[in-house]
């Protein structure tokens, strides 16, 4: 056969086709695979192993188009159907077991952890060891935050959360999911026979010579138990305020709101915008070796050396509130309590920043004022909001598109008309290619609105404004909303539509 009639492809994603009364661990073994491409099975054959293919090839009855592709595509294909062959091989480990103890998960699984004196060395555990610490590995390498395994009927799912967004990364046997769930309880000193409650825990893995600190969240489902695991990070992770990615005016701002020697400032948003990054960035911001520097937190996100961090530990009734009494009698410069849940986290919280502390913490609402009107419904005088308040941040975070291969798209006649955008302006939309793993995006980058408690803003509150008036208000003086920022980013081709509209363009 003429190799120049085979064709080629590059830069894609592809996922293994299974052919039927095909023995597909031989087929990779001589380097011959199959995939989809525009919904048309193909043969993928290796350049560097074409005769081992050939050869198996004419001893198959079969007849699909064959085709090259570029290394990096042809590497992810090829170790796709790796996974395949693991998650057998564990199928088989697991199949072994008698037939009566299979009628009963519960019980083999106990067995098998039994008769493994030691989980981390035995054999019979070691692919599964094995597999875990590749799922540490890969969420590394890739970025991830958090990784979620999810039990489902007759499967189970691992994704990753990169960039704010759930990825997939690999299907497997509900049956391994299992162990693989197993093997993590174990490793975070977790209950392996309780299954019927939540559990939580810690972890430590290591991964090129490099400390992860991880928290582990358990969950019974219907189906089974689902885990969560947050990859905590280190104190070298902390960004500068430059590097948070906000405007240049807003970071003037935030330097000159923590020169103040005390006062409160809050950072709002919703989960996972962000908020508690910032809030580590001002504390290694204004942190000199003169200040006395302690935290509450749940979890501690970031372990930093120059600040003194308390866990909250509901159990042992060490809440927000009770720390943060503690904290007060430490004779602390700046004290930062991870999120103003209750009255009392509020009230101590602003008795604080009164007394002489610079005080910083987080709200769950969604604008600058709105996080004023949820201190006055916690029951919190308008008079020690304003005596005791410095500035909101809301903020959010928004994926910026993939430089490598984002592609150009079209204004939606909608947004040229709801938010006045000319037509003909030039915009981008994602693609996907390896530089970006097939996301489109390629990291992330902050915005934000600043609320600062002026005089104006203090005669607001007397004046018992609502929280849009005092939002307009404040629009009209000068103050950028978050939403007049994201259609900034998509206009200069920063990010995409969905991706405004995804973060908040509609709020």
């Amino acid at each position: 056969m003429q190799l120049n009639n085979i064709k080629r492809f590059s830069d894609l994603d592809l996922y293994p086709e299974l052919i039927e009364n095909i023995d597909h661990d031989l087929c990779v073994k001589n380097a011959l695979l199959f995939t989809k491409v525009e919904e048309e099975v193909y043969i993928i054959l290796s350049q560097e192993k074409l005769t081992d293919g050939f050869n198996l090839l004419s001893k198959l009855n079969i007849s699909y188009p064959m085709a090259f592709l570029d290394s990096d595509s042809y590497e992810r294909l090829y170790h796709r159907y790796l996974e395949i062959k693991t998650d057998k091989e564990l199928s088989g480990a697991i199949n072994e077991e008698s037939e009566s103890e299979l009628l009963d998960e519960e019980i083999s699984l106990t067995d098998f952890l039994k008769n493994s004196t030691d989980i981390l060395t035995s054999e019979e555990s070691a692919p599964i060891i094995k597999f875990v610490n590749s799922l540490f590995y890969q969420a590394v390498k890739q970025g991830a935050s958090d990784i979620h395994i999810e039990t489902h009927e007759n499967r189970g799912v691992v994704r990753f959360r990169i960039d704010g967004v759930l990825v997939k990364h690999v299907d497997l046997d509900k049956n391994i999911i299992s162990l693989v769930i197993s093997r993590i309880k174990v490793i975070s000193n977790l209950d392996i026979s309780e299954k019927r409650i939540p559990q939580d825990g810690r972890t430590q893995v290591k991964i090129a010579g490099k400390g992860l600190d991880i928290r582990v969240s358990v969950l019974p489902t219907y189906h089974g138990e689902r885990v969560v695991m947050r990859i905590l990070s280190e104190s070298s992770e902390i960004p500068t305020l430059e590097m948070l990615g906000f405007s240049k005016d807003l970071t003037t701002d935030f330097e000159k709101l923590l020169e103040h020697s005390h006062g409160m400032i809050l950072v709002t948003g919703p989960t996972g915008s962000g908020k508690s990054t910032t809030l580590h960035t001002f504390l290694q911001t204004v942190a000199t070796p003169d200040k006395n520097i302690i935290t509450v937190e749940d979890p501690v996100e970031y372990k930093a050396e120059n600040i003194n961090q308390i866990q909250v530990n509901v159990k042992t009734g060490l809440t927000f509130s009770a720390g943060l009494r503690s904290i007060l009698r430490q004779d602390p410069d700046i004290v930062m309590v991870g999120e103003i849940r209750d009255r009392e986290t509020a009230e101590i919280s602003i008795q604080a920043a009164l007394t002489g502390h610079l005080m910083l913490s987080t709200l769950h609402t969604n604008n600058t004022a709105a996080a004023i009107t949820r201190l006055m419904d916690m029951g919190v005088d308008d008079f020690l909001i304003s005596s005791s308040l410095l500035g909101v941040l809301s903020q959010r975070l928004v994926r910026k598109l993939c430089s490598e291969c984002k592609v150009e798209g079209e204004v939606p006649q909608e947004i040229s008309q709801d938010f006045g955008v000319d037509k003909n302006t030039k915009v981008y939309d994602p693609k996907g290619c390896k530089v970006c793993n097939y996301t489109g995006f390629s990291g992330r980058r902050a915005v934000g609105e600043l609320l600062v408690m002026d005089d104006d803003v203090k005669h607001m509150l007397i004046n018992k404004m609502t929280d849009f008036e005092i939002r307009e208000a404040m629009q009209k003086k000068g103050m950028r909303l978050i939403h007049e920022q994201l259609l900034d980013l998509y206009i200069a081709g920063e990010t995409s539509l969905q991706e405004i509209i995804r973060v908040g363009l509609k709020d």
